[in-house]
């Protein structure tokens, strides 16, 4: 009987610990969710106001 109440501490304590674990990691996905939100809308600005023009090796500037 003592052995089965050891494996239930140690199962609690290990579900405690990967609660708080999976908590922390929560956490860190709500931070990084809102900057790379924070971002997009950047992007989406900085694209809305014209400026930021990507140049590719193969296409001729306009004054060609």
């Amino acid at each position: 009987m003592q052995h089965l109440e050891e494996q239930i501490a140690h199962l609690t304590r290990s579900v405690e610990e990967m609660s708080d674990v999976i908590a922390r990691q929560q956490q860190e996905i709500d931070v990084l969710t809102r900057r790379v939100a924070m971002l997009m809308q950047r992007e989406a600005e900085r694209q809305q106001d014209g400026g930021g023009g990507v140049v590719f090796a193969d296409e001729r500037p306009p004054h060609y």
